[in-house]
């Protein structure tokens, strides 16, 4: 597994329960669904790529 960075991250209550809903839904933790969320933005606007996340991992 890749070394991950750890923050903070403050949210307020109801930003909090509707990602914790949306992440139940898709059978995820809300931290494995904020990763994937900020992956697919990042991606969609070309800031990051997979190919490059695996060639960082070599």
């Amino acid at each position: 597994m890749a070394d991950k960075k750890n923050f903070m991250l403050r949210l307020d209550e109801q930003m909090y329960k509707a990602l914790e809903k949306w992440a139940a839904d898709e059978f995820r933790s809300v931290n494995g669904q904020i990763e994937y969320l900020l992956n697919k933005a990042l991606q969609e606007n070309k800031r990051f790529s997979a190919e490059k996340k695996s060639a960082d991992k070599k």
